[in-house]
């Protein structure tokens, strides 16, 4: 099974990881979230993000979600991308984290396209939907 790291700003990634929890009435295994706030070094987090990545992979490899491409905890999400093992996907929701536990037993690019899917579909607009 794949592993899944949550990389996003403060406390986003563990309110994503307690409504994942919510809607499927359980603790998904292989999935932790590590939170960058305003004032942290994505430098020093390096280390612990690097210790939860060992943590969620079973040798399997590891998707990473993180929220904005191009902020802190992307820029640190991309410190650990080893393509084929540990691939990363930004702008993170929660139709995407729900497709991603949906189809991590899978191989990687199938993981990788149902989770860019997953987040994509999950984006309507509901009066003309």
């Amino acid at each position: 099974m794949i592993g899944i790291l949550l990389i996003t700003h403060d406390t986003l990634g563990e309110a994503l990881l307690q409504c994942a929890c919510h809607v499927l009435n359980k603790r998904p295994v292989q999935l932790l979230q590590l939170g960058v706030a305003a004032g942290d070094d994505p430098n020093d987090l390096l280390p612990l993000a690097k210790k939860m990545l060992k943590l969620v992979d079973s040798g399997d490899g590891v998707l990473i979600l993180t929220d904005i491409y191009g902020a802190s905890p992307a820029n640190l999400a991309g410190k650990l991308l080893k393509p084929g093992h540990v691939e990363g996907i930004a702008g993170v929701n929660l139709p995407m984290l729900l497709r991603a536990l949906s189809y991590r037993d899978r191989d990687m690019e199938t993981l990788l396209k149902r989770t860019t899917g997953g987040g994509r579909d999950g984006v309507l607009d509901m009066l003309r939907h």
